[in-house]
C-alpha cells in the first residue's frame, strides 16, 4: 500500500492540475495523511476560505496558482504562484482565495495526534 495516495505514482505530474473548485467552492484532495505528517492539495474559486482556525502542527503552504491572503495571529500575507509561508503550530490562521487559487498544504506534527 503507498505511503502517498491519489495521484498517479511514478509518472511527472503537475499537481496543479490535480485539483479544481469551480464557482463558490473549496475543494482538497488528501496525498498523506498519518500521525506524523499530512498533506494536501486544496483549489479555491475566488472568495472563498478556509476560516480561522488552529493546528497543532507547523503547517507550510505552496502556492502553485493564484493569489491568497493568510492570515497568521492576526498579521496579513499574500502569497503568489511559486511562494510559500510557514503558519507556526498554535498559531491562529485563515486562508482567503484573493483570486482563483491552488496551494499545497503540508503540516507535519510534532507528537502523534489523538
Amino acid at each position: 500500500m503507498p505511503f502517498i495516495k491519489n495521484i498517479e505514482q511514478e509518472k511527472t505530474l503537475t499537481l496543479s492540475e490535480e485539483v479544481t473548485a469551480a464557482t463558490g467552492q473549496v475543494v482538497s484532495k488528501t496525498l498523506v495523511q498519518n500521525s506524523a505528517v499530512s498533506v494536501t492539495l486544496f483549489a479555491f474559486s475566488k472568495g472563498e476560505e478556509i476560516s480561522t482556525h488552529s493546528s497543532n502542527g507547523d503547517a507550510m503552504v505552496l502556492v502553485l496558482e493564484g493569489k491568497a491572503r493568510l492570515t497568521i495571529d492576526g498579521k496579513q500575507h499574500f502569497c503568489t504562484s511559486g511562494e510559500s509561508i510557514v503558519m507556526p503550530a498554535g498559531k491562529p490562521h485563515a486562508v482567503f482565495a484573493e483570486e482563483n487559487f491552488k496551494m499545497l498544504l503540508t503540516v507535519i506534527f510534532m507528537e502523534s495526534r489523538t
